[in-house]
């Protein structure tokens, strides 16, 4: 009877467990869908609250968005510039049609790649081996939004929110493919050239994860990347790329001398201060561990621990990619696995096991191919992130503005599966110093992004309050009936945009000479009207220098105070 009694508190147990089972593993794809919701929902709180503050950078995108939206022009480049591709315009231009321009429309379509690049991660990260426990450490960081990623992620002035969406789904391709199987495959490697050809024309930042990626592809199936996936790839690349190739041969662009030009990488720059531009300030300002505008002492400690762990990332990436083998207790109980889908067509005997969460995973188990894909894909990671800093630190803006450039180092963000993974490991290892030291350093990756997000939040009422003053900016001119104005480069474009072409500026510099229009046509259209006015922000160079004009005298200057702006007249 004992016996008996024992038998079945045992099967009682195992049914509890087998109850239980579902819900932990539940329990972090439901986290994760919360915490991702609350990440989404706060950036649209932002873009209502009217932050990240928009600049004429932004406008000009915009500009382009309203062209394309009314059939005027199909710009390929950003106005007055001959690199940087102009897709953010394209995506928001329906959306113009539909209901009107201003910034939020220009900026929901980043906040749906944002959104889509937090889904993409938590799949990347789990189609790496990482269970789910670690997928929502992943989404987690980067729900986190500092100054600095904020404006990455929703400012719409030229490239930046395409980057890490389009670099994970690179990564995600890469392993889909080098996984094996066949079946319809070919949609994939035109997928993977499509995105590596959209992104060449948007922003070359991505270039080096698509090197490294497509170094995994050719490698591992070279065999059939030398046959039609190969030309599948070159035709659907060129076909991504078709906007900057096409343009570059009807006007004679060289867009690659451009990108070189923009960078500076031979502009008068120390290289002491290109190296503590690009590896003290960069990792904490890219990665957002800082606060709004400046990087303080202590939030540096990242620009020690990110190369510290992308070397322990590496090696631990390329030690699995030379010698892994099944552990023995894999080894002993794996099972075969029914032949389907993709997996049908695979050499050799398939086999099913079960990892740490009991998500069923498929290996070769002659070779352990799918943890050699895994390794190989987060080593392509790695390397991409390298070289996206390494060609931002001997570049010359990572010496000259060090705290606004780290922008380029924006797609870092997509290696945190791989790069976070060494300490993932040894957080869940038994109890000794390395769990304690990896488990310290991943709270203080928490703690130190989530206290730069707080401080980003508190700068959002002073960019609400400036932006309700240049709404009454743009109310007082069309009240006053100003359609020319003469203005500095951070005013031109912002307010023809704001007033949907209403109003045309021209740019001049603090010295009232002529300053850089993207839109030339805005200069002729101002110098026509001898009536045009100045528009200068209150206490600027160039408010003090037209103060200087102010005076009762036909010719001299009048004055018009609104919000935090001055408008001078000239008297008739």
């Amino acid at each position: 009877m004992i016996t008996n009694m024992t038998v079945e508190v045992r099967r009682d147990s195992r049914r509890d467990a087998d109850a239980y089972a579902p819900w932990r593993l539940r329990l972090p794809v439901l986290l994760a869908l919360l915490v991702g919701l609350a990440a989404v929902g706060y950036r649209l709180m932002l873009l209502l609250a009217d932050a990240p503050p928009t600049n004429s950078d932004e406008a000009t995108m915009g500009l382009a968005a309203l062209h394309i939206a009314r059939g005027e022009d199909f710009p390929v480049w950003f106005y007055g510039q001959a690199y940087m591709g102009t897709l953010e315009a394209y995506l928001a231009a329906p959306l113009f049609a539909l209901a009107g321009p201003s910034v939020l429309a220009l900026r929901l379509p980043a906040l749906a790649l944002y959104a889509l690049f937090l889904v993409l991660s938590w799949r990347l990260t789990r189609r790496l081996g990482g269970d789910r426990w670690f997928a929502l450490l992943v989404v987690g960081f980067l729900a986190f939004g500092s100054d600095r990623v904020i404006k990455n992620q929703l400012i719409a002035a030229g490239g930046y929110p395409e980057l890490n969406p389009a670099a994970v789904a690179l990564a995600l391709l890469t392993v889909g493919l080098c996984a094996g199987g066949s079946g319809v495959r070919l949609p994939l490697w035109a997928t993977w050239g499509l995105i590596s050809g959209l992104m060449l024309w948007v922003d070359p930042l991505l270039l080096p994860y698509v090197l490294s990626t497509g170094t995994v592809l050719v490698v591992r199936r070279r065999r059939e990347f030398a046959g039609q996936a190969g030309l599948v790839v070159a035709g659907a690349l060129l076909l991504g790329a078709a906007p900057m190739l096409l343009d570059s041969l009807r006007h004679g662009r060289n867009p690659i001398a451009a990108v070189m030009a923009a960078s500076g990488g031979d502009s008068p720059a120390g290289w002491g201060e290109r190296l503590y531009g690009g590896l003290v300030l960069g990792p904490p300002l890219g990665m957002g561990f800082c606060s709004p505008s400046h990087c303080g002492t202590w939030q540096l400690w990242w620009a020690l621990a990110f190369p510290i762990l992308l070397l322990l990332a590496a090696a631990a990436a390329w030690r699995t990619l030379r010698t892994w083998k099944p552990p023995a207790s894999h080894r002993t109980s794996l099972i075969p696995a029914p032949a389907a889908g993709a997996l049908a067509a695979a050499p050799g005997p398939l086999w099913v096991e079960r990892d740490n969460d009991d998500r069923p995973t498929s290996a070769h188990l002659a070779a352990g191919e799918e943890r050699r894909v895994q390794a190989a894909v987060r080593l392509a990671l790695l390397a991409g992130s390298a070289g996206v800093l390494v060609a931002y630190g001997v570049s010359s803006a990572a010496a000259r503005t060090p705290v606004e450039s780290s922008r380029y180092l924006s797609c870092l963000a997509v290696a945190v599966p791989a790069l976070f993974w060494p300490l993932w490991r040894m957080a869940r290892q038994p109890a000794g110093i390395l769990r304690v030291a990896a488990t310290a350093v991943l709270a203080a990756v928490l703690g130190t992004a989530g206290a730069a997000t707080v401080a980003a939040f508190r700068t959002v009422p002073a960019t609400h309050a400036e932006a309700k003053q240049h709404r009454a900016l743009v109310a007082t001119l069309r009240e006053l009936g100003i359609r020319r104005v003469h203005g500095g480069y951070w005013t031109c474009n912002r307010l023809a945009f704001a007033t949907r072409e209403n109003v045309l500026c021209a740019v001049v510099d603090d010295e009232l000479r002529p300053g850089f229009d993207r839109l030339p046509l805005y200069r002729r259209a101002v110098a026509a009207d001898p009536g045009a006015v100045w528009v200068a922000p209150v206490g600027s160079p160039m408010a003090a220098r037209l103060d200087q004009q102010l005076g009762p005298e036909p010719g001299a200057l009048d004055v018009v105070i609104v919000a935090n702006w001055r408008i001078y007249l000239l008297r008739p």
